[in-house]
């Protein structure tokens, strides 16, 4: 009765698994073309969110900060959360550093902490460049997992 027990239940594991397994796969999107993150600069970027449901509305909208290093082949995208209390972090182009409003944290360009109450640096999601396209896999919030 064991066996058969297990073996009725496979599919009904395979039903309830299936989707959350899809939910993991890395969902690459589009961020732009290289040429719109020059060398040597952080811009703002916004990215719809590959893991939305239909009630989500405009919260499906998702922003992010990309650093260019070196055009065509080295970036960083961070997520806009402070990595303390999630507050939307800023970029000060003069300062050259990213700053959040809510407990005073500050970031270097390169998003390591550079002041405040924030235990570690910015998050960062992956990256590739395909096509002279920037792409981010945004099925995944970047988050602690990413340290390990």
């Amino acid at each position: 009765m064991a066996v058969g027990a297990a073996l009725a239940g496979i599919p009904i594991v395979s039903f309830v698994i299936g989707p959350a397994r899809k939910r993991f796969e890395p969902q690459w999107i589009s961020l732009g073309e290289c040429a719109v993150f020059p060398e040597g600069t952080t811009r703002f970027a916004t990215f719809v969110n590959p893991l939305r449901q239909p009630t989500n509305g405009e919260s499906i909208k998702t922003a992010c900060w990309v650093r260019c290093v070196k055009t065509g082949s080295e970036y960083q995208v961070f997520a806009i959360n402070c990595a303390h209390l999630g507050c939307p972090v800023r970029w000060f182009e003069q300062s050259r550093l990213f700053l959040c409003p809510c407990h005073g944290g500050a970031y270097y360009e390169d998003g390591s902490r550079a002041a405040g109450p924030p235990p570690r640096g910015l998050f960062e999601y992956p990256w590739k460049v395909e096509a002279g396209r920037l792409l981010i896999d945004g099925a995944r919030l970047p988050g602690l997992e990413d340290t390990a």
